[in-house]
């Protein structure tokens, strides 16, 4: 079996010269990729007590779902604005050219709650901030977070200092 890091594709200069994008689409279009991800997304969580697993749509639900089922949790969507059926609390976070919003439904963590956060890719860290702040606003406290890639030199790990945080393919660049 290849590894890991064999599945994903890098496109170079994309979106802009200079940049290498790594693309996710290409390790879940291999069984075997998919298969890879998953299993070492899992091992991560080796010895960790938490009691559910919340994730960033889409692809995070894509990561996140099965790792739930396989450990027997359950799963938290974190959403875009306007997609959560149910009474929500929402957070702001900064972009490059702008802001965006992600939503969790009030109900979805119990005070006292440990949650891990699993999501496909960390780049500057604004999203899983995000996440975190809306996570810890409902009393939950976040006991691991996991990604497939890390963009090291994009820096996000600094931005979630203070929390446990695992990568399983890290690249150097942005």
């Amino acid at each position: 079996m290849k590894e890991l890091k064999d599945y994903v594709r890098s496109i170079p200069d994309f979106p802009e010269k200079g940049i290498i994008f790594r693309d996710v689409t290409s390790v879940l279009q291999d069984p075997d990729g998919l298969r890879l991800s998953i299993d070492r997304m899992q091992e991560c969580l080796d010895g960790v007590d938490f009691d559910l697993v919340a994730g960033p749509e889409s692809r995070g639900f894509i990561f996140g779902v099965p790792i739930a089922y396989n450990m027997g949790k359950p799963f938290v969507p974190i959403r875009k604005k306007g997609k959560l059926p149910c009474e929500t609390i929402e957070e702001e976070y900064a972009l490059e050219y702008g802001t965006a919003v992600v939503e969790i439904h009030k109900d979805a963590v119990r005070p006292g709650q440990k949650v891990v956060i699993v999501d496909d890719l960390i780049a500057t860290g604004g999203t899983t901030a995000a996440m975190i702040r809306l996570i810890e606003r409902l009393g939950g406290k976040v006991v691991k977070i996991v990604f497939l890639m890390e963009l090291a030199g994009l820096a996000g790990r600094e931005r979630l200092k203070g929390y446990d945080v695992a990568s399983v393919i890290c690249y150097d660049g942005k």
